[in-house]
């Protein structure tokens, strides 16, 4: 929705300078510590990595994809970021953490792509997945850098820096660069207001403050809880299918994840810098 107002680098820079200066200045009001030096070089840089490029990629590929089809191919996530830690010597692979996330990842696939695949398989959909790889690449990338730096700021704090950062360092080529001009409506306005609220202030506060606690095994399986959540207030608002198909796409969701939960993780380690 808020695509169809705003252009991809104008909606990635305006909603993360938005939420990251509101965030920023909540943090300095209750007298949160701040990043300086070192550390807050390296959480602009994790910034930029994860929610300017990562993110970018996720906007750009649904001007050519649906998000039926984006939440299918982002299923390929929870895979980079294990593999990710495991290559940079930390948690290693654990063959039920793998097998909870393809279980996972079946029941994604079940709930979207009867949807998604209502779109072919042209060149669009081909540069779609290829360019969210690469965001998945960058978003995970990102997360295990923050994951393992020292840091005395608290993760939500982090998490607002990386996101002003981001909204900073986009601004500049949605500026330079021309893209379709602003089509103002009070929908793609809501819509921007959702994204800055729920997905970056809420969701985003929550993933960094979740990556800093908790196994990555454990936190990648989020991506299979999106789908879920979509179908759900599909139904409720919209009052979209939901039929045995989709109960028993949940019923493999929740499978997957309560693998990943009790067996496919050892204890929680953080390795820093």
């Amino acid at each position: 929705m808020a695509l169809e107002c705003f252009s991809p680098l104008i909606l990635v820079a305006s909603r993360f300078l938005i939420s990251g200066a509101l965030m920023l200045a909540v943090a300095w009001k209750m007298g949160a510590h701040l990043p300086r030096g070192e550390e807050l070089a390296r959480t602009v840089l994790n910034g930029i990595v994860i929610l300017g490029i990562g993110n970018a990629c996720l906007t750009y590929s649904e001007t050519w994809i649906g998000s039926g089809m984006a939440a299918l191919f982002i299923t390929t996530s929870p895979f980079w970021l294990v593999g990710i830690e495991s290559a940079m010597g930390g948690e290693k692979l654990h063959l039920p953490a793998v097998g909870g996330m393809l279980v996972g990842s079946i029941g994604a696939a079940l709930l979207v792509a009867p949807g998604a695949m209502s779109q072919g398989l042209g060149s669009d959909v081909v540069k779609g997945f290829l360019v969210l790889q690469g965001g998945c690449l960058c978003w995970s990338l990102g997360s295990i850098l923050q994951r393992r730096q020292v840091a005395k700021a608290h993760p939500i704090v982090s998490g607002a820096v990386q996101q002003l950062a981001a909204g900073l360092s986009f601004m500049i080529p949605a500026l330079l660069i021309p893209e379709h001009p602003v089509h103002w409506s009070t929908r793609g306005i809501l819509a921007l207001l959702y994204l800055v609220t729920f997905g970056s202030i809420v969701g985003y506060s929550a993933y960094i403050y979740a990556m800093d606690k908790l196994p990555v095994a454990v936190v990648s399986i989020y991506t299979y809880i999106n789908p879920v959540v979509a179908v759900a207030l599909g139904w409720l608002f919209y009052r979209e299918p939901f039929g045995r198909i989709e109960s028993i796409a949940m019923l493999i969701i929740f499978a997957g994840v309560a693998v990943v939960k009790v067996y496919g993780h050892g204890p929680v380690t953080k390795h820093v810098e």
